[in-house]
């Protein structure tokens, strides 16, 4: 924020380096808490990157993220190292876009290239088709982790409009 940025996003592996955890296992209450303090310090929006969501039913951690002053989200397509179903997790990402309504920029992270795919599958067929599905579920933006830079242009190609991480 001293350096100028107009807004911050926390990142779950340094909260959980701070706080003496391996990232991913951060406690909710603990990272909600960081998040809390992060905000309080500093003048600028703030987006918290918090994992899957720790298994929060999506209202309960709309209310969560808004108490600890954020104004963003990540939500991440993997849990425990497995990556979720696509279907699932845009119904997922629907209630927490019915839950926040305009209060929470939603940014859907997309982990084909940091989970992988099955075997036989293409990676950027699959990222692209978890972006659209994700974008036809209210994700503000989404954020295929780790795609190589020719992944992009199809990406942004085909979903106009939609900010890409």
């Amino acid at each position: 924020a001293d350096a100028g940025f107009p807004a911050l996003a926390t990142p779950s592996a340094g909260v959980a380096a701070s706080l003496g955890y391996e990232d991913g296992s951060t406690p909710a209450d603990e990272m909600f808490a960081a998040v809390a303090r992060i905000t309080r310090a500093v003048s600028v929006p703030v987006s918290a990157d918090v994992e899957a969501g720790y298994g929060l039913p999506p209202g309960e951690l709309v209310e969560r993220l808004l108490a600890a002053g954020a104004v963003g989200c990540n939500l991440e397509d993997t849990v425990d190292g497995v990556l979720l179903d696509a279907g699932r997790q845009a119904d997922r990402l629907a209630e927490v876009r019915a839950a926040a309504g305009d209060a929470l920029f939603v940014n859907a992270r997309i982990d084909t290239y940091v989970t992988g795919v099955a075997d036989g599958v293409d990676p950027a067929a699959e990222t692209l088709r978890r972006a659209e599905l994700y974008a036809a579920a209210g994700a503000d933006c989404v954020y295929p982790i780790l795609a190589p830079p020719e992944a992009f242009g199809p990406l942004a190609g085909a979903l106009p409009g939609l900010p890409l991480n």
